[in-house]
């Protein structure tokens, strides 16, 4: 499970926002943390198909923390996400949403050079002028917050990556601009990758059956809840995919990096899958619907044997075979 982090400046409609998406209140003071489950219609079809007595979706768990970079405890927070959801205010006569996205990441940007380069004295001090990665990495993550460019765009190595995980940047987090939008307006020319969602319209219905909310959307000229869009941008910036298991038991949706091997998504399943890895059947998800079912999928030929180099593809159902 992945977590996604909410910022915004103050009245931005950040708390809003986690409401719509979430269908769950928010409590000023403290932290609101809600886990929703990850759309997707293909996991009801697989359901049927197999006959599964259980249907599991992925799950995406969204944080919205009081103060957001204005409060320590807000920073610390932040820190232990996967991704941000950047909110801005795009509505009304004084929306100035290009703004408000510059004034959120200088203060990410400034929350990080602060932590930066009291980490970097500290391990000048350590290292007593001996060559030292730790310290090398701090310098290049300090010139380039001096140098006002966040740490994502930084030419950062994985030895960099590794010596910055425990200070975890949140400028070297995966971003998502979220659009905070009123009924009929789109998303503003200035930021054309943002996610375009209405917050207020959508949080109304929160309380609603979910059917009823999205029928009700719908004649508001909603047709993709704002949910569906922000963990698709999210799985986006994460670099995740999805991978299918099916069987009697259960359907379930599990997430995975993208270019991920087959033991690493059995490992995603249970690490001993991926010890013991042997090989996976694997169809797609498209094939197996053709099919009809996994017996006449391998009936026809359409299952494949895939070994350890094999690389996952999004919509791959997979069934792994190993041995403890």
């Amino acid at each position: 499970m992945r977590d996604i982090g909410l910022v915004g400046v103050p009245f931005s409609g950040r708390s809003t926002l986690f409401t719509a998406l979430t269908r769950s209140g928010s409590h000023g003071g403290q932290a609101n943390v809600a886990v929703v489950s990850v759309p997707d219609p293909r996991l009801a079809v697989l359901t049927g198909l197999e006959r599964s007595r259980k249907t599991v979706p992925a799950q995406v768990r969204f944080v919205d923390v009081p103060g957001g970079v204005s409060s320590a405890q807000g920073l610390a927070r932040l820190r232990e996400v996967d991704a941000l959801a950047v909110v801005v205010r795009s509505f009304g006569p004084d929306r100035r949403p290009k703004e408000e996205l510059e004034t959120v990441r200088s203060e990410l940007l400034l929350a990080d050079l602060a932590v930066i380069e009291s980490a970097l004295t500290k391990a000048e001090k350590r290292a007593r002028g001996k060559p030292s990665a730790e310290v090398d990495a701090l310098r290049r993550a300090s010139e380039t917050l001096g140098s006002e460019r966040p740490l994502r765009d930084a030419s950062l190595t994985e030895e960099d990556r590794d010596q910055l995980k425990a200070i975890a940047p949140l400028t070297l987090k995966p971003e998502v601009v979220v659009a905070n939008l009123e009924e009929g307006e789109d998303v503003p020319s200035e930021l054309p990758a943002a996610v375009g969602v209405y917050a207020s319209i959508e949080a109304e219905t929160a309380e609603m059956d979910p059917d009823e909310a999205r029928a009700l959307l719908e004649e508001f000229g909603v047709a993709e809840p704002g949910l569906d869009r922000v963990i698709a941008a999210g799985y986006g910036a994460l670099d995740l995919i999805t991978f299918l298991t099916t069987g009697d038991d259960e359907t379930r949706a599990w997430e995975v990096r993208s270019g991920a091997t087959a033991p690493e998504a059995a490992g995603a399943i249970h690490t001993d899958l991926q010890r013991g890895f042997i090989r996976a059947e694997v169809i797609s998800y498209d094939d197996l619907v053709a099919a009809g079912s996994m017996d006449a999928a391998k009936a026809a030929g359409k299952v494949r044997v895939e070994g350890k180099d094999y690389v996952v593809r999004e919509g791959d159902v997979l069934h792994v075979r190993f041995a403890v």
